[in-house]
């Protein structure tokens, strides 16, 4: 098999054998007929392979995954009904009532909403940091009972971008895996895994999906991270699980450890399966995402640079712009582009975004991005509107910030779009 990833995203997962269905089959079924009890029971203690209930595995989402995780450079992977629920598996499966964990700060609202308020309520705590500290400063966070490091490789929806082989080293010197949320970039652009995170997690809703059709998330392990090595820290990963009958995760499962304790427990007892019917959408979307994402990067690019030299237009953030921020850091991670999303400002503040959102033709307010059709929305509104304005200064969100996600329209019709509506206000 081909190591490109634009061979990947076609061929891997599904290998149809002889006179089966080119296309990944969608296995509509909730449950599996077996010829006996013992044949049923081994499934439930984790002694064989094999599918029994799709609140917990479905052979549509498991193939999906496996090509997502060959595309991500990892070991082993799974779906979820939604980004959301990925990165709460993520973190849940290696934290518990009071353990710790620290996260950027510029991470998508709803994600820190779920950090800092759902799991403080679960007796887990998070610390959230300026991923922009010396690894000296960044060091001074942890504790004794910290679990996990959490961050985007784009954040959503300032456009900064991790350091991923800082955070890294901060996490691996102190015992702890890094988990990376590379929603935006996609594998195609980023690979954490091979800067250092052990666990990565997606909302493919976005740019994996790419056409506004299905809701889903996924987890994928590096396989790297060594449980045993750190066995005081994951109890749940490096001591017997009652539930099933004494299992050690770590010691049965070895490198699918983390993956296999994900699904068989937290996906049993919560149930955020994702639907076959999107797992399949999911597989599709990942066919094409090589060729999208390019168009995505080249749209923005222009759109970015017109922006910035718009008289009307107060600032700009794009990491493929010389000029921005986290340029260096992009051309390191993202040397092929970043992605289509920009965050922006028009001159005037407030009122005067809100003013030109709504003078808009074609790019469409919506609590939605990376898409093929572009959209917008103003966080401090809508996607962020939960934050107080001290959490929004935290996390890098002005009032007047705008995010626009370019679709793949032609670019001069986009541009022409924002003409019209900068030239109303």
């Amino acid at each position: 098999m081909s190591t490109s990833i634009e061979t990947k995203c076609l061929h891997e997962g599904y290998e149809p054998k002889n006179g089966e269905p080119r296309q990944l089959p969608i296995w509509q079924s909730t449950t599996w007929k077996y010829a006996s009890s013992d044949d049923m029971g081994a499934l439930f203690d984790l002694e064989t392979e094999g599918y029994f209930y799709t609140r917990l595995q479905n052979p549509t989402n498991d193939l999906a995954a496996k090509k997502l995780t060959a595309l991500e450079g990892g070991y082993a992977g799974m779906l979820t009904s939604s980004g959301q629920a990925a990165n709460f598996f993520a973190i849940f499966n290696v934290c518990e009532a009071g353990d710790h964990f620290i996260a950027s700060s510029s991470i998508y609202g709803g994600t820190y909403n779920l950090f800092c308020v759902t799991m403080a309520k679960m007796g887990i705590e998070c610390t959230f940091v300026d991923q922009n500290l010396s690894e000296e400063e960044l060091a001074g966070f942890f504790r004794p009972n910290t679990k996990a490091v959490f961050g985007e490789t784009i954040t959503n929806p300032v456009c900064s971008v991790l350091d991923i082989e800082k955070f890294a080293r901060l996490a691996h010197s102190h015992g702890v895996p890094l988990i990376v949320d590379n929603t935006f970039a996609t594998p195609v652009n980023c690979r954490p895994i091979e800067w250092g995170a052990d666990i990565v997690t997606h909302s493919t809703t976005k740019y994996i999906d790419g056409h506004a059709i299905s809701v889903g998330g996924a987890i994928v392990d590096s396989g790297n991270f060594d449980w045993m090595a750190h066995a005081d820290k994951f109890p749940g990963l490096t001591t017997p699980d009652e539930s099933y009958h004494g299992i050690v995760y770590a010691e049965r499962f070895g490198k699918g450890a983390y993956i296999t304790k994900a699904t068989a427990q937290l996906m049993r007892d919560f149930g955020c399966i994702q639907s076959p019917q999107n797992a399949f959408y999911v597989n599709a979307g990942l066919e094409s995402l090589h060729v999208r994402i390019q168009r995505h990067c080249e749209n923005a690019l222009k759109i970015a640079s017109f922006l910035n030299a718009h008289e009307k237009v107060a600032w700009v953030h794009y990491p493929d712009l010389p000029e921005d921020d986290y340029h260096e850091l992009a051309k390191k991670y993202l040397p092929n582009g970043s992605c289509g999303v920009m965050c922006f400002a028009v001159k005037g503040g407030r009122s005067r975004c809100i003013e030109f959102m709504d003078s808009l033709k074609l790019a469409t307010i919506a609590t939605h991005v990376a898409d093929a059709r572009t959209c917008l929305l103003h966080p401090a509104s809508h996607t962020h509107r939960q934050l107080s304005d001290e959490q929004l200064t935290e996390a890098g969100i002005s009032p007047d910030l705008i995010r626009y996600s370019v679709g793949l329209e032609n670019a001069d019709d986009l541009i022409a779009d924002l003409k019209q509506a900068l030239d109303l206000i």
